[in-house]
């Protein structure tokens, strides 16, 4: 599972790196017509693109301890979106064992958890128990 896993995200970087490259050539970013900017689709795109980014970072910040790290991942997903997404899943996955399973990726890797997250909350909603 884990090298399928690693193929799907590895997918994702690379059309994600292509679309974009490819878009930046035909058009500044910065140049979108104020129809598209202001149009209703585009900001409710636009905005559960953003709640994703940080539904995703909440993972993140349940995965990573450092302060630090958590920050410049932050920025790095407002900023790459689903390309610094993908890079963050790769690098969780090349860290696993071959013989991971996905619990393995997805949970806490044995680590102090931070303060702030409800480790039993965690664990209830992922059927184990991270305190075990």
């Amino acid at each position: 599972m884990i090298w399928l896993l690693r193929v799907l995200f590895t997918v994702v970087l690379g059309s994600m790196l292509w679309v974009t490259t490819w878009a930046s050539l035909q058009v500044s970013l910065f140049a979108i017509p104020r129809t598209v900017a202001a149009h209703p689709w585009f900001i409710a795109t636009l905005c559960d693109t953003y709640w994703a980014f940080l539904t995703f970072y909440v993972w993140l910040a349940y995965k990573e301890t450092a302060w630090i790290s958590r920050g410049l991942w932050l920025v790095a997903i407002l900023l790459l979106g689903n390309i610094a997404m993908a890079i963050y899943c790769l690098i969780q996955l090349w860290r696993a064992r071959p013989d991971a399973g996905v619990e393995q990726i997805l949970l806490h890797d044995g680590r102090p958890v931070a303060w702030w997250v409800p480790a039993g909350l965690i664990g209830a909603i992922a059927g184990v128990s991270l305190l075990a």
